[in-house]
């Protein structure tokens, strides 16, 4: 069965917190922030950066974000709104849809201390919190947790290289490459204003088979 893939349009209803998790040789920093989803507690975890120097991040950062997915957005309940097996927008592909066009060039993240000082952690709490305060609507795309509320892997979900992310022909059981699963934060601050959030690694490569794994002649993000 395929991750289940979508976004939870919410509010943020307190400040993110900053929070380690060891993979292997290196620390993934995540904001982890509570989402008011419908009236249900969520957790929802952005990813923000590493300590590793060879597989950092790169993130978009737009804030006069313009796409028409908006309207759809929009228009959409508050709440878990899913999308697994879509291969259309609102579901996310960065390398499949034009969600990207005219959000600028991918910026390197600085490699993560431990601390929220460093970009692009510290832009992201600023965000967050202006949101918490203003009741602005927020949509959190990614994958749900298997167990609770929440969502996670706000980052692009196609690419990945190494065993351990590769989707194969009809196994769906490790599918964390996939097509129409990318994820991001948008949040809105009024009607004409959004700000964008998009994020990869630079150990990703585009472009990407029909499955999400990287081609024989695929190359990084960026």
């Amino acid at each position: 069965m395929a991750l289940e893939y979508g976004f939870a349009k919410g509010k943020v209803s307190g400040p993110p917190v900053l929070r380690a998790k060891p993979l292997g040789h290196e620390i993934q920093y995540h904001l982890h922030v509570p989402l008011d989803v419908a009236g249900a507690s969520w957790d929802v975890a952005i990813n923000v950066g590493t300590n590793d120097s060879d597989d950092l991040l790169q993130y978009k950062l737009a804030f006069d974000f313009h796409h028409s997915v908006i309207k759809t957005l929009v228009a959409a309940p508050m709440g878990r709104n899913d999308l697994t097996g879509q291969g259309a927008l609102p579901a996310l592909d960065f390398m499949r849809s034009d969600i990207l066009a005219e959000t600028g060039r991918w910026r390197l993240s600085d490699p993560m201390d431990g601390s929220m000082d460093v970009e692009p952690a510290a832009s992201m709490n600023r965000l967050l919190r202006q949101a918490a305060q203003n009741r602005w609507n927020v949509y959190v795309f990614g994958r749900f947790y298997k167990e609770g509320d929440g969502i996670h892997d706000t980052h692009m979900n196609q690419g990945s290289t190494g065993a351990q992310f590769a989707h194969r022909q009809g196994d769906d059981r490790n599918d964390h490459n996939d097509v129409w699963q990318d994820g991001a934060v948008l949040v809105a601050s009024s009607q004409e204003l959004w700000a964008a959030y998009f994020a990869a690694f630079e150990n990703q490569l585009v472009p990407t088979d029909e499955l999400g794994n990287p081609t024989a002649h695929s190359k990084p993000v960026g």
